[in-house]
């Protein structure tokens, strides 16, 4: 690249937030080119679940976001070619106080579209998943999942030779003066930037990310279980991850059972999705670790919890693990996602609560917005 690199708009990273910014602004007329330090996008936007999560999210912070964002996922991934595997939403309550939980929950605003099954419903439905203490199933159909790792490449290349969006790879953003970037390819030039740094926290502005934190994932892939589940499969565990339902009344009664019963789970962050691949195997996790986010290493005895409570909603043994893998993400302890200046032109984007997949499009919007209006 030389000083004659010159474009409308500059987004740093091109993780699921990245591209979503870039969306948005050809969507608005702009030249647009995406710089990413590696040869593909590599982080928390292809180790997820591929989950486009709308029931159970945060009702003032993430809800409205998913909403939207799912809007969007349906008309890109039809236009980019991007499969949508799996549909629907299946939190299987295994205790009263979750059923409680659920009850609650439909009679809020955010369970349009979602209706409760009672146990004999759910077993007509999916007669595979024998789950003994199985009380009560909320069913959603807002929820779509993707596979990350060929949804992140698709959207990429749609954007390029559809959209005319340029791709630096392996090009790392050493600073930032707008309307000038200095690269490790070489200088361009953008009025107006984005960087959606994902879990960098130390490269560009990192006196704006101190407060910030990260959070390391364990996941696995198992074979197919043999049959087809109804929808991504949740526990108990997971309705206090989930702030439409964890704020809830209803909720603390069933922390405290969780407290007693499950306490190693609740201490690693450990709840259950169960999301199933086109060719059958399950995107199985996953657990959350705050304290040592920067380790390599994985441990088994998470792994063994995760199996565990597979086990336990499924009623069934685990089929055999194909793959593990770890990821991390930024984490903030007041906020959901993090939008801010350093300075004219210029914003730092980030999703600080693992809900990117969910809620990139609508933030990449609203980014582009605040910039150009």
């Amino acid at each position: 690249m030389t000083e004659a690199a010159e474009f409308d708009l500059a987004v740093v990273g091109a993780g699921i937030v990245g591209l979503s910014c870039a969306l948005a602004a050809v969507r608005r007329g702009l030249r647009v080119v995406v710089l990413e330090r590696g040869a593909r996008a590599q982080g928390a936007s292809v180790r997820n679940f591929g989950f486009i999560t709308v029931t159970g999210q945060d009702r003032d912070t993430v809800w409205p976001r998913a909403r939207r964002s799912r809007e969007v996922w349906h008309e890109v991934a039809a236009a980019a070619g991007v499969p949508v595997v799996q549909e629907g939403l299946w939190v299987a309550a295994q205790r009263p106080e979750a059923a409680a939980v659920l009850e609650a929950f439909l009679r809020t605003e955010m369970a349009e579209g979602c209706r409760l099954l009672t146990r004999s419903e759910a077993l007509s439905r999916c007669p595979q998943l024998q789950t003994r203490g199985l009380e009560a199933v909320l069913l959603s159909a807002h929820e779509l999942r993707v596979e990350s790792r060929t949804a992140l490449p698709a959207i990429a290349g749609w954007l390029a030779e559809t959209w005319g969006v340029t791709f630096r790879w392996e090009t790392v953003v050493h600073a930032i003066d707008a309307p000038r970037l200095a690269t490790s390819r070489g200088t361009l030039r953008a009025p107006l930037v984005v960087v959606c740094p994902g879990d960098d926290l130390s490269t560009l502005f990192p006196e704006r990310l101190a407060s910030l934190g990260r959070c390391k994932l364990q996941m696995l892939r198992l074979e197919s279980p043999g049959f087809t589940l109804p929808g991504t499969v949740l526990s108990d565990l997971s309705l206090l991850r989930y702030g439409g339902f964890a704020k809830l009344q209803e909720a603390v009664a069933l922390k405290r059972r969780l407290e007693t019963e499950q306490a190693t789970q609740l201490r690693h962050g450990i709840h259950l999705i169960v999301a199933q691949a086109a060719d059958g195997s399950l995107v199985v996790g996953d657990s959350h670790d705050y304290e040592a986010p920067d380790a390599p290493f994985a441990s088994e005895a998470l792994y063994a919890l995760m199996l565990d409570e597979y086990r336990a909603v499924t009623g069934r043994a685990p089929p055999p693990v194909r793959e593990r893998w770890t990821g991390t993400y930024a984490v903030a302890s007041d906020r959901a996602f993090l939008v801010e200046a350093p300075s004219p032109g210029v914003r730092l984007v980030l999703v600080t609560s693992g809900v990117g997949a969910s809620t990139g499009f609508a933030l990449g919007e609203d980014v582009v917005r605040e910039l150009l209006d």
